[in-house]
């Protein structure tokens, strides 16, 4: 509706920079800016993860590099158990929430972010086979059931990112 052709920075064969930020809106705009710069087009990029309050909110911007260089979130799922266990807490019930956020930076180099935010909690052992990542343990706050046992759709309505991409598209309509 808003006449923008999608290209995917592989099909431009960008290079995917380092994320080295100390935050989801750094690492975003880390990307943003350098597919912007390369490609001489309008960028959007995303960092998301999940943050669990009993941990200082990791694995935070590591989400992705706790389930390794396999990407088997498994792994990760077990070491926020083994964590939160060595802490001497009970896994499930911990306070969780996942972050999304979006830059979209312009040729000329101008970003702008939006976030998104869904609050919730943990539950172990993980239950589902919908969704991907730490789905099958984070149960969304209003809701008794984990992301990775929600229909796309209903995930989708209340996720993370679809509240990011709500505001993205508020800006796209000024």
């Amino acid at each position: 509706p808003f006449g923008i052709d999608v290209v995917s920075a592989a099909e431009l064969n960008l290079p995917e920079p380092e994320e080295t930020g100390a935050s989801f809106a750094e690492n975003a705009s880390i990307k943003s800016e350098a597919a912007a710069k390369a490609s001489g087009l309008h960028a959007l990029s995303d960092d998301s993860g999940l943050c669990v309050v009993a941990l200082d909110d990791a694995p935070g911007i590591y989400s992705a590099r706790w389930a390794g260089k396999t990407k088997d979130f498994s792994v990760a799922m077990q070491r926020i158990h083994d964590e939160l266990k060595q802490k001497q807490l009970e896994p499930t019930g911990q306070k969780a929430y996942f972050i999304c956020v979006l830059a979209l930076t312009s040729p000329e180099g101008k970003t702008q972010m939006f976030e998104g935010r869904v609050d919730g909690t943990l539950t172990f052992p993980p239950r589902g086979n919908k969704g991907f990542g730490y789905d099958p343990i984070f149960v969304p706050e209003g809701h008794q059931i984990a992301f990775a046992e929600m229909e796309a759709e209903a995930k989708h309505a209340i996720s993370h990112r679809a509240r990011a991409f709500a505001q993205l598209i508020e800006h796209l309509k000024r």
